[in-house]
């Protein structure tokens, strides 16, 4: 069945190399070739994401390097080839990530994916798995944790991010449990429960001490929502939270983009839940240009934006903005030539491009040069530059009777 499937193919979809058309932008595409430093197809300028490139193999690399050298061991296995960490994905919803395989029944984990929104659910072909993988590949950019995947970082830099990673490990990483909060109770005030090696029971009976020993599931809350859980459904727990906070299945989401915390993987930091790529944000400047974090002490800011000092360029062209003229194009930096070419408006009268820096009268979606020679009456040709106008589809006039002998 789905849960089957989705157990021992959690996310898989087609695999496709270099050259896979872009899912955003389809036969606008030429095929997927990636630019040599901005993280993106230079055919469409969309994310890798978008194309479907990153081979399931990979993602489980990047994972597996991820929970190196933390408590998350168990959920990684080595390659005997190359001793490569790789991500052993089945492991991560069934079960306690640090716990035995049977911490976690069946008829849980299937109501807990039940609890996800229908369009998230990571069943193996579906619109879910396609969103897991989408959302992999933004949460947990390769680029974020592994220097060999960044551009150019000088050794003191490469230095540098190895110890920020190290402390986030250390620090914020974690992994949330699926559990039943009447178990989680039981365990905490020393009923019957197996242990199953839960590394959590010391923790967890500390942190629910407070709770009456009676307590109805329907009680408790969850730490989004404020709404009671109902009695019987399961609940994610993040053990850096402490075991008196627990989420909705559906809430257990970042606090910046919102977006569900792809396989529960969490970064913890003053009571908030991040996904690790805001996680980071909070802690570094990220260069809008590569996509990069920014260990370097010398860097651009531009436009409410971060930029390595070599990559404020035009995004078109990749021209090195410092001292020139450029206009922002959906937040993107454009060069004066690369605007004039690619993106200005066109003059409804003279029907050439308006430069960036010359005034401009614009109504709905037509535009002229604010000049005599331009702005006019579409009848008559009266100047209509600080005069009233009227305006029909693309054509503009100086009174009703000029309206009137052009329509007619």
């Amino acid at each position: 069945g789905d849960l089957e499937r989705w157990v021992s193919d959690m996310g898989l979809g087609h695999e496709e190399g270099f050259g896979a058309p872009c899912l955003k932008c389809k036969d606008k595409c030429e095929g997927f070739e990636l630019h040599f430093w901005r993280k993106i197809c230079r055919n469409c300028k969309c994310g890798q994401e978008e194309h479907d490139v990153i081979t399931s193999n990979e993602e489980d690399r990047k994972v597996g390097k991820l929970f190196e050298d933390t408590k998350y061991t168990t959920l990684i296995a080595k390659l005997k080839t190359d001793g490569i960490p790789v991500y052993k994905r089945n492991v991560m919803i069934l079960t306690n990530p640090v716990a035995a395989k049977k911490d976690i029944s069946i008829n849980t984990a299937r109501h807990y994916m039940q609890m996800l929104p229908k369009e998230k659910q990571p069943v193996a072909g579906s619109e879910g798995a396609q969103y897991r993988k989408k959302q992999l590949a933004k949460q947990l950019p390769a680029h974020d944790q592994d220097p060999s995947k960044c551009h150019e970082l000088s050794p003191n830099e490469v230095k540098q991010m190895e110890q920020f990673v190290k402390k986030y490990k250390n620090e914020a990483l974690g992994v949330g449990d699926v559990k039943l909060p009447s178990e989680v109770e039981a365990k905490a005030t020393g009923k019957a429960m197996p242990n199953n090696g839960d590394r959590s029971t010391s923790a967890t009976v500390g942190a629910m001490e407070d709770k009456s020993a009676g307590q109805k599931g329907s009680l408790y809350s969850c730490y989004r929502c404020k709404l009671h859980m109902k009695e019987g459904d399961p609940a994610v727990y993040a053990e850096r939270a402490g075991y008196d906070k627990l989420w909705h299945p559906a809430c257990f989401v970042c606090c910046t983009c919102s977006e569900l915390l792809v396989d529960m993987i969490y970064f913890w930091k003053n009571g908030k839940l991040y996904c690790g790529r805001h996680y980071c944000d909070s802690e570094k400047p990220r260069c809008a240009g590569c996509d990069e974090l920014i260990f370097s002490s010398e860097y651009t800011q531009a436009e409410g934006q971060n930029w390595h000092l070599k990559h404020f360029c035009c995004f078109d062209c990749d021209c090195v903005l410092a001292g020139e003229i450029y206009v922002m194009v959906n937040d993107k930096p454009i060069c004066k030539p690369c605007y004039v070419k690619n993106h200005a408006v066109v003059c409804q009268g003279c029907h050439n491009a308006i430069d960036p820096e010359v005034q401009r009268v614009s109504y709905n979606n037509f535009n002229w040069h604010a000049t005599t020679e331009c702005f006019l009456c579409s009848c008559c040709s009266k100047c209509l530059i600080g005069q009233k106008f009227m305006p029909i589809e693309g054509m503009v006039f100086c009174s009703v009777e000029c309206k009137k002998k052009m329509m007619s």
